[in-house]
C-alpha cells in the first residue's frame, strides 16, 4: 500500500490537530493489503524498542528494508536476504560514491552477506553521518516492512504513515535490547525458535565464561588495561571503558576506576601515565591500532609493555556493535586472563564456531585479513615495533 501526496498532506494535517497516541502500526486489513495476503493469517502484536505497539503478520513479509546502525546485522542474524528489497549504501561495497569509514573493519555480517547485498537498492545512505530515514528512497524499494534503529517513537510513526507499512523499532545498546530486538525480528519473521536458539547461545556462552571464572583466585588475576575502543568516531589509547562487559563477564580486574560515568569514554594522558606502572595486561582493541601506529607514543612505563603482555582484539565497534565479535572477545580476554582455565583453546576455531551460529559461515580467515584487522587475536611479541 502507497500513499499519495494528497493523502499523505491529509494525514499530517489530521495529525497536527489530533494529538493522537504513538501509531500501533497497521490494522489487520491494512497490513493484509500491504502484503497481498488474506486476512486468515493470525496477527500479533509486538513491542518495540521505544515502546510502540505493532501490529503484524508473522511470517507474510516478502519485501523487507533495514535502517540505521545494526538494524540490518541484527536482521541478518534470524532472516534470509531474500527478504531484502535494499540495503544501506554504506553495507554495498560495489557502489562507488558511499560511506567507506568501515570498509577496512571486519563486519561479519557484510563478509557473510555481501555478494546478496550488493544485488539489492539504496534505501539510504547509512553510516553515523547520515542519521535519519530516507522516505522517498525507502519508498522507491516498495517495503511491505521496516526495521529501524533510528530510536524516535514519533519519526517511526511518520515513517510508518509516509510508506504505509509497519515500522518496528530495534536497539542494540546491550544483550538485553539486542535480545528484545531478535525476538521482535522473530515474530514479524515467524522465526521465533531462531530468535530463542540465539538467545539461548548468547547467554549459554557468557554463563560458561562467568562460570569458569567466578572462582579465581587474587593470585590469579592481573590488573587489566583495556583501551581503543571505538564510540562514534577515531579511537586511540586514551580511550576506554570502567565498566567493561567482557572483563565483568570474565571476572578481570580492570585497573581503570573511580571515573564519573560508565561507558567507553577518553581518560587524559595524565590519568593514563599515572595507570601506567599498573597495568600488568594491556589488551588494544584494533579500532585504536591505525591511529597509534607512526605516532611514536611512549609506551615503557607500561608494565605490560616491559613484560611482553600486550595483546590485540577484533575490532567490535563498526557501525554500531557486531555482537559475534564482541562475544569472541569475551572468549579471548577470559582465555589469556585464565590460561589454565581454557587449556587448549583455539580462538579460530571459538570465532569460527560463533560466526557460523550467527551468520551461517566461518568467517574468522576472513576477519583477519581485513586491513585494520591487523593479523586478527594475537599476543603482540614485539608491542614497541608493533605500533611503530
Amino acid at each position: 500500500m502507497k500513499r499519495t501526496p494528497l493523502l499523505l498532506t491529509l494525514a499530517a494535517l489530521l495529525a497536527s490537530c489530533g494529538g493522537q497516541p504513538h501509531a500501533t502500526g497497521l490494522s489487520s486489513s491494512e497490513s493484509s493489503k500491504a502484503t497481498g495476503l488474506s486476512s486468515s493469517v493470525a496477527e500479533v502484536t509486538v513491542t518495540d524498542a521505544v515502546n510502540r505497539q505493532v501490529k503484524v503478520l508473522p511470517g507474510s513479509y516478502k519485501k523487507i528494508v533495514c535502517i540505521g546502525a545494526g538494524a540490518l546485522r541484527v536482521f541478518t542474524y534470524v532472516g534470509e536476504t531474500s527478504l531484502l528489497a535494499g540495503v544501506e549504501d554504506i553495507d554495498n561495497e560495489s557502489l562507488t560514491n558511499r560511506p567507506k569509514m568501515f570498509d577496512g573493519v571486519a563486519r561479519p555480517y557484510v563478509l557473510a552477506n555481501s555478494e546478496a547485498f550488493q544485488t539489492l537498492p539504496s534505501c539510504g545512505v547509512g553510516g553515523p553521518n547520515a542519521q535519519a530515514a530516507e522516505g522517498e528512497k525507502i519508498l522507491s524499494c516498495e517495503p511491505d516492512l521496516i526495521f529501524s534503529e533510528y530510536e524516535d517513537a514519533d519519526k517511526s510513526d511518520a515513517l510508518s504513515t509516509q510508506v504505509g507499512v509497519p515500522v518496528i523499532t530495534l536497539s542494540m545498546g546491550n544483550t538485553a535490547k539486542l535480545f528484545a530486538s531478535l525476538r521482535n525480528i522473530g515474530a514479524a519473521l515467524n522465526k521465533s525458535t531462531r530468535a530463542e536458539e540465539l538467545v539461548k547461545y548468547y547467554e549459554d556462552s557468557l554463563k560458561e565464561i562467568s562460570d569458569k571464572t567466578k572462582d579465581v583466585t587474587p593470585e590469579m588475576q592481573k590488573k587489566t588495561y583495556i583501551c581503543g575502543l571505538g564510540n562514534w568516531g577515531t579511537t586511540d589509547q586514551f580511550m576506554t571503558a570502567q565498566n567493561y562487559d567482557a572483563f565483568n563477564t570474565a571476572h578481570v580486574v580492570n585497573v581503570v576506576s573511580g571515573l564519573a560515568k560508565d561507558g567507553i569514554q577518553k581518560i587524559d594522558e595524565e590519568k593514563f601515565t599515572a595507570l601506567a606502572p599498573e597495568m600488568e595486561v594491556m589488551i588494544f582493541d584494533a579500532a585504536a591500532v591505525k591511529n597509534i601506529k607512526g605516532k611514536n607514543y611512549d609506551f615503557s612505563a607500561c608494565k605490560a609493555f616491559q613484560t611482553g603482555e600486550v595483546y590485540l582484539q577484533m575490532a567490535y565497534n563498526a557501525y554500531y556493535t557486531n555482537f559475534e565479535t564482541s562475544l569472541i572477545n569475551t572468549y579471548y580476554t577470559a582465555a589469556i586472563s585464565y590460561p589454565s582455565l581454557f587449556p587448549n583453546f583455539d580462538i579460530a576455531a571459538k570465532a569460527n564456531e560463533i560466526t557460523t551460529k550467527f551468520n551461517g559461515k566461518a568467517l574468522y580467515d576472513q576477519m583477519k585479513a581485513k586491513p585494520q584487522s591487523f593479523g586478527g587475536y594475537q599476543k603482540i611479541a614485539n608491542p614497541t615495533e608493533f605500533f611503530k
